[in-house]
C-alpha cells in the first residue's frame, strides 16, 4: 500500500474508527467498528433483474417487510406445514462486461458463503435437508448481474484530494442509492420457493443490492451509524465484500419472513 494512500485513507477512516471506539468505550475493535454490516448495501429497485429464472415477474410487487424487495406468494399458503428446508444449488450470471477476469473459484466461494449464511439463519427454526419430500420447503436461488467492486477506482477516489465530497454524493446524482459510487459492487437475486413434494411454486422474490462506500444508518444511534460508515468504507477495498453483505441481509430477511408466516421465532 503506498504512503499517499495510507495518509489520505487513514486520515478519513481515522475519524470513523475513533468515533466508534469512543462511543462504545470498550469491546473488540472488530465488533465495535464493523457491526452487522446490514446497512452497507442498499436495495435498488431500478436495477431489478428479469433473467427468466422466476415463473411470473408480472405478479411481483414491493413488500412492506423489506424495502425495495419485490415478492409474491400463493394465495392460501399454509407455511406451518413446512418444517424442513432444502437449499438447492444456486445459479450465477455476471453483469454484462464482467465475463472476463472473474476467477471461477471466487464464484464458488460466494455461493458457498450464501448457502452457509442461509443455513445459519434458517436452521434454528427448520431442519436443513438435502432431499425434497413432504414438509420440505425447496429454496431455489439465482444470483444475477453479479459485479465486483472496482478496487483500483475505489483507491483512486480515496487518494485524490477532495474526491470524497464528489464521491459521497455521486449515488443520487447517477441514479444509484445514496452513498454508492459507480464502481461499487452489486448483485441481483431471484428467489423461488417450491413445495418439496408437489414441486408447486409457493412464492417468488427478487432484489438487487448495491454497495455503499459512504453508508450511514440514519435510523440508528451514533455507534450504529459509525459502524455502518466504517463497514462501507472498509468494504470498498475488497472485490466481493458487498456481495457477502447482501447475502447476509437476504438470509436474515428470508429466515425472518418464513418464521413470521409459520408463526414461530426466527
Amino acid at each position: 500500500m503506498s504512503g499517499s494512500f495510507r495518509g489520505v485513507a487513514g486520515w478519513g477512516l481515522g475519524f470513523v474508527l475513533a468515533g466508534a471506539v469512543l462511543a462504545t468505550g470498550c469491546g473488540s475493535l472488530e465488533s465495535t467498528v464493523l457491526g452487522s454490516g446490514a446497512s452497507v448495501t442498499a436495495s435498488d429497485p431500478a436495477r431489478l433483474t428479469r433473467s427468466g429464472f422466476l415463473s411470473d415477474y408480472g405478479r411481483l410487487a414491493p413488500v412492506d417487510w423489506a424495502q425495495g424487495i419485490q415478492c409474491w406468494r400463493a394465495p392460501g399458503l399454509d407455511a406451518r406445514k413446512y418444517d424442513k428446508v432444502l437449499i438447492a444449488r444456486m445459479t450465477v450470471t455476471l453483469k454484462p462486461g464482467q465475463e472476463h477476469g472473474i476467477d471461477p473459484s471466487d464464484l464458488k466461494a460466494l455461493t458457498d458463503y450464501f448457502h452457509a449464511s442461509l443455513v445459519k439463519a434458517l436452521s434454528p427454526q427448520m431442519k436443513v435437508v438435502d432431499k425434497p419430500g413432504r414438509g420440505v420447503l425447496v429454496l431455489r436461488i439465482a444470483l444475477t448481474n453479479l459485479a465486483p467492486t472496482g478496487i483500483a477506482e475505489s483507491v483512486t477516489g480515496t487518494v485524490v484530494p477532495y474526491a470524497f465530497i464528489a464521491e459521497a454524493g455521486s449515488g443520487v446524482a447517477t441514479g444509484r442509492p445514496a452513498g454508492s459510487t459507480p464502481y461499487m459492487g452489486e448483485t441481483g437475486m431471484e428467489m423461488q420457493f417450491r413445495d418439496g413434494e408437489t414441486n408447486k411454486v409457493l412464492g417468488e422474490c427478487r432484489d438487487t443490492e448495491i454497495g455503499r462506500k459512504y453508508a450511514a444508518d440514519l435510523d440508528s444511534n451514533a455507534v450504529g451509524a459509525a459502524q455502518t460508515w466504517a463497514s462501507g468504507y472498509l468494504n470498498s477495498f475488497q472485490s466481493w465484500a458487498y456481495a457477502r453483505n447482501a447475502f447476509d441481509k437476504w438470509a436474515a430477511l428470508t429466515a425472518k419472513r418464513i418464521a413470521a408466516l409459520r408463526g414461530v421465532s426466527p
